[in-house]
Formats: C-alpha cells, structure tokens, sequence
C-alpha cells in the first residue's frame, strides 16, 4: 500500500551545531526517527535541557491539570515577536487570561452559524478559482493560501481578499513566512533581552509592513464602531467585547497584535491542511469520489447540513493527523519537576510534538497510513482522546478550532463538488516545517471536470 509522504529522518546522533543547522532548515527531518516510538526525549545544551514528550499523561498534565506551571516558552516566541507582538499566542499568566476572557466570546457556539455565510462565500469562490484552472497542472498550496486569507477577511473585516488592501496584506504574508524560520538564535542562546535577534531584514520589513496594513484596518474599523456603522463580524465582536473582570476592550493597538495571530493561525494553518488533504485525496481517489458524492447529495448553503458531510470531515481530521499544521508546541517548566521518574530542572524545555504523537507507533494502529475510517475503530476513538491534538488543548486550545473544522470541510465540500484533483508527474511532496507544516517544493496537482 502506498503511504503518504513523510520526510526522512537524522541519524541518532549529531553534534549540538549540526542540530541548530538542521532545526533552522527544518525542524521535521531534524528529529530521529525513535521519536516516533519514545515516550520521552531528553535533549541537552549547554544553555537549557529539552524534553520531547509523547506520553499522554504527561501531556494532560502540561496542558490540562497543570497549564499554569507551565507557560509558553519564549525561546520559540522570540523568533515571532516582529509579527504577533503581544498576541494571544505568546502570551502567559494574567495577560494571556485577560486576552482569552475578551477573545473566546467571538468564537462561541452560535457565532460559528453567523460565520458559515461568509466561509460558504469563500468556499465557492475558490472552487470557482479551482475551475478556472481545469485541465491545468497547479501549485496547490498558492491555491489554498487565497483560499484561506479569503476567508479570514471575509469573517474577520467583512472584506473579500479582492479589497486591495487585504491582497496586499496576503502578499506581505507570504513573503514573511518564506523568509522567517520557526526558531532563530534566541532559541538555543541565552541573549539578553537588549542583544538583537537576528531577524532578517527582509522578516523585519515585511512584519511591519503587515502590521502596518493591519493598522489601517483596525483604525478604520474602530472609526466605524464609534459611528455605529460596523458591520457584525468578528473583529466588531472582539473589538466590542469588555473583560468581564474589569470592563476594558481591546485599544486599537492590542488589536493589531490578535489580528495578526488571527491571520497566522487561521490562515497559514488552514491553508496547510487544505492542501495536503487534496493531495491525499488525489492520492487516494477512491476517497476523494465519496468526498465528491457526499457534496452533491447536501445542501452546501445550509448550516444544518453540515452533519451530512461526515465522510469529508473524517477526511479532513485524518489529514490533521498526519500533517498538523503546527508541529510542536514548547512550554517551559517554572520550579522542578518529575517527567516518568527523571528529575527535571527549572527552565527547562517541554516539546509535545504533535507531528510524532499522531504517529505514536505504541498508541496509532497504521500510524503512517491515510485511514479516514480509523476514526469509527475503537483505536481511533481512544487515541482521539488521548494522542490527538491539532489545535493544542487545554485551556490553551486554539479558539478558532471549531471555525477551521466548518472551513476545511466546506473548502474540500465545494472544490471537489464538480472538479477532481489529480496526481502529476511531478515527485511527491515532501513535509517541512517553517511556520507551518508545508511542502518542500510545493504540491502539484492536476484540476478536471467531473
């Protein structure tokens, strides 16, 4: 049977300089390959010691029971303050709480069926896109970036990605994610926090000017709050929305901060998923023409409709498990602690990797395989508790979690409709890790008719 791609694997030992030249190019292929059967790592430096965990218990505790002992490490944030500032996704401690208390609202059970309008609108408008293309061989990850970005200003500003100052903001985007590697010096180094980061220039220019365009939107949108015109979309919910502790709203200047995190979160991990599930399913086509049967059975306008889109949305978390968009996540420990009978210093480094819990060889049967079924099996109901976290979990959980299921299901849902993607003759796609999980070389795939 054939797998999926997976990148390859470093040998069990380098030297502390090879591994930062491997983690910078690709902090996938710089892992060996026990990982992928270890319940614990342990990595060290002469600065910090790391600890790699795939221990479901373990995780619960970080994530879970524990949260608060165990806070976002700065090590990987630094190397994303140019663009997320003070967003969300970096903070800790009462910051963080006050920006979730003021965040999560917005993305509550109900608005999901205000935002489904503005996603369907997206969703069609790139199978539209997808079908100007038939008979075409495309780079499929540029596809699903517009796809993505689209629906992030749809359901954010109410702005198709044709306003120009969206498109400007998508292709400010790009350019910062090509240029900017998860993790820079800071990572391994204990710099002070007057040394410089290292940042390339043009990761500093195309951050400010992403947070520049940010800026006017957020302004103009502020402006039309003020005069009672805003349109009642997410960044009106969040913008409006008070910490129920203490009263305040978000300024115009924390606002930028989550917005860009909304954009990076919502747009580069969506466009990920998006495209490696048409991959997959070109791989695999038997999968995609139930994926294409289940559409044209249901009413795609319909929210109620969703739950008829199982077969697609197995797809779809399938796809989540073998290529998260987010691979790992780093916390850091506050006061010693005890991982599996080893004693663990202050300030160390806690990587859960969701890239190698999804394929736990002790945990997943066919852990490298496509198997949208697995997830009716009772292995993959016991493992969807316990070793399967696309979007974190915990208090920490990625709020739009919800929204991004309702969006790659209905992106799948509407390209596949009428289209088939498949195969070239172009080599296989090969995972990395930058920002997000992405391709290499990209993904070339074919567009027909139906």
């Amino acid at each position: 049977m054939t797998l999926p791609p997976k990148p390859p694997s470093r040998a069990d030992r380098v030297t502390l300089w090879q591994y930062m030249r491997l983690f910078r190019h690709d902090i996938l292929s710089a892992q060996p390959a026990r990982l992928y059967r270890a319940w614990m790592a342990e990595f060290r430096t002469p600065f910090f010691r790391s600890y790699m965990v795939n221990d479901p218990e373990l995780i619960k505790t970080f994530l879970k029971d524990r949260p608060m002992d165990f806070p976002k490490s700065d090590r990987v944030g630094s190397g994303l303050r140019p663009l997320l500032g003070n967003s969300v996704f970096l903070t800790n401690g009462e910051t963080w709480q006050r920006q979730r208390r003021i965040i999560d609202p917005a993305f509550e059970g109900g608005r999901l069926r205000e935002t489904f309008p503005s996603i369907c609108a997206a969703s069609e408008a790139a199978a539209a896109r997808f079908a100007d293309h038939t008979g075409d061989e495309i780079e499929i990850e540029a596809e699903t970036s517009h796809a993505a970005a689209d629906v992030i200003f749809r359901t954010l500003f109410s702005m198709p990605i044709d306003t120009e100052i969206a498109r400007d903001v998508f292709e400010a985007f790009r350019t910062y994610q090509r240029s900017q590697p998860i993790l820079n010096l800071a990572a391994f180094l204990p710099l002070p926090d007057w040394m410089p980061r290292g940042y390339k220039k043009v990761t500093r220019q195309s951050a400010a000017r992403i947070r520049a365009l940010i800026h006017r939107i957020t302004d103009d949108r502020q402006a039309e709050i003020d005069a009672g015109t805003a349109p009642p979309d997410l960044a009106t919910k969040i913008m409006t929305t008070c910490d129920p502790q203490t009263g305040e709203t978000f300024d115009v200047d924390e606002m930028v901060d989550q917005v860009a995190i909304f954009f990076l979160a919502g747009h580069e991990t969506s466009a990920s998923a998006l495209a490696w599930a048409l991959y997959l399913l070109a791989l695999y086509p038997e999968w995609q023409d139930r994926v294409a049967e289940e559409a044209r059975a249901a009413d795609l306008s319909d929210f109620s409709q969703m739950s008829k889109l199982k077969i697609t949305r197995d797809v779809f978390r399938e796809t989540l498990r073998l290529y998260p968009p987010v691979p790992m996540m780093v916390r850091e420990t506050q006061g010693p602690e005890t991982f599996r009978n080893r004693s663990v210093k202050k300030g160390a480094q806690v990587v859960m990797s969701q890239w190698h819990l999804h394929r736990q060889n002790r945990l997943w049967e066919a852990p490298d395989a496509f198997q949208p079924e697995r997830w009716e099996t009772e292995n993959g109901k016991s493992c969807a508790r316990d070793a399967y976290m696309p979007f974190s979990a915990g208090p920490r959980v990625c709020p739009g979690a919800g929204f991004a299921m309702i969006e790659g299901v209905m992106m799948l849902a509407h390209i596949l409709r009428d289209l088939r993607v498949e195969l070239t003759d172009h080599p296989p796609p090969i995972p990395v890790a930058h920002l997000t999980v992405r391709a290499r070389d990209g993904i070339w795939l074919r567009i027909v008719r139906r």
